[in-house]
């Protein structure tokens, strides 16, 4: 089951700025893969290091992935659509020179369309377009000698993104439905997204796992690109990201599913936090943690069932003898102290019962010297 995970974007812990030293330090951490970002418009002079981080990614066999423009129309007019094909065309350029095995795309607004069949088929259309698109790309340059990934032919998957807000294209049901219907898109799960459209549906790792097997039934997919990051939400609509701990969205239970469940998955992970690679190395600690748990467990269940073999017994038997071993040491381990907290509360109920001792002698040599007068003490006043 691999588990792939990394930031989006160049690391705020990078010294230098360029993707390759980004690269660099996401491999330092132990992290796996990473997400480029051009989500306003692509800058040329960026190419040279696109090109300089193909050729790590490349000879590395590390995962580079790339997401388009974050604001896109492709349901508007005609007009608005050509721009957001226009600047998904510079990120497809850019993804061909990063070694790119992703672009992520959002669709935008339903805008006068709606919702429906017809926004569906038309998502469809263009994405079927991007596609066509991608492959291009790729076989223009087979025989480039600067790009030696383009050899094998594969060109990056189109990735649809499930969005976060009502008026936007974009939920589970309908990525699913495109992706299911035109070859070479993948939808690309953002867990705050689904979790605040959802009104905070993704709580607990059963939750996660019904998820899962909605996309594999679905599309019959084992392989899952994801976003994860804590999120803010109110009414079924993403205010803004947030680091995970912030969040009511919480990756424990992604990870308890991830060990548990999912060793079918060949998953993929992107930090959207804007704590970056600290969130992503939060995520893949908890993933250990799960997997350090699940190898106690079974070695606890293998011990149980040597012991009881040995014993004649099932390992339910022994399990159950186990329990009321534990209990009893419990039980044991309290009584003392039950003991000492019952023997201070009748000390306490003994001290309260003892009649108080009153001074009487020292309270009437007080009232004495403050009214007694003397001759004396009036001499020396006059």
């Amino acid at each position: 089951m691999p588990i792939r995970m990394g930031p989006a974007g160049v690391p705020l812990s990078c010294k230098g700025r360029t993707i390759v030293e980004g690269m660099d330090d996401v491999i330092s951490l132990g992290l796996d893969t990473m997400e480029i970002q051009t989500v306003r418009m692509v800058q040329p002079h960026h190419f040279d290091q696109y090109w300089q981080a193909g050729i790590l990614s490349h000879k590395a066999e590390f995962e580079m992935n790339i997401h388009g423009p974050y604001y896109a129309e492709l349901l508007g007019d005609r007009v608005q659509r050509n721009r957001a094909l226009a600047k998904l065309e510079a990120s497809m350029q850019a993804g061909k020179v990063l070694n790119a095995r992703h672009i992520t795309t959002h669709v935008g607004p339903y805008g006068e369309m709606g919702r429906g069949q017809a926004a569906n088929e038309q998502v469809a259309n263009v994405m079927a377009g991007i596609v066509e698109r991608s492959k291009q790309l790729w076989e223009d340059e087979t025989e480039h000698p600067a790009f030696p990934w383009l050899e094998d032919g594969t060109p990056m998957k189109v990735g649809v993104e499930t969005s976060g807000r009502q008026e936007l294209w974009g939920t589970l049901e309908e990525v699913l439905e495109v992706v299911n219907h035109v070859e070479g898109t993948v939808p690309v799960l953002n867990m705050a997204h689904i979790h605040a459209r959802g009104h905070g549906r993704l709580k607990t790792s059963e939750d996660y796992g019904e998820l899962f097997d909605q996309v594999r039934t679905t599309i019959g997919t084992k392989t899952f690109y994801c976003h994860f990051s804590g999120v803010e939400h109110l009414m079924g609509n993403a205010q803004h990201y947030t680091q995970i701990k912030k969040s009511d969205l919480n990756f424990e239970p992604l990870g308890e599913f991830l060990i548990e469940e999912g060793d079918w998955l060949d998953v993929t992970i992107i930090s959207d936090s804007p704590l970056l690679e600290h969130d992503a190395m939060y995520m893949m600690q908890n993933i250990e943690r799960s997997r350090h748990k699940q190898l106690e467990r079974k070695a606890r269940e293998d011990r149980r069932r040597a012991l009881a073999a040995q014993a004649g017994m099932t390992p339910e038997e022994m399990e159950a003898r186990e329990k009321d071993e534990a209990e009893k040491r419990i039980a044991a381990q309290e009584a003392p102290a039950e003991k000492k907290t019952e023997a201070k509360v009748e000390e306490k109920k003994v001290e309260e019962k003892k009649p108080e001792k009153k001074d009487t002698k020292k309270g009437a040599k007080k009232e004495d010297g403050f009214f007694e007068t003397s001759s004396d003490d009036d001499d020396d006043l006059f």
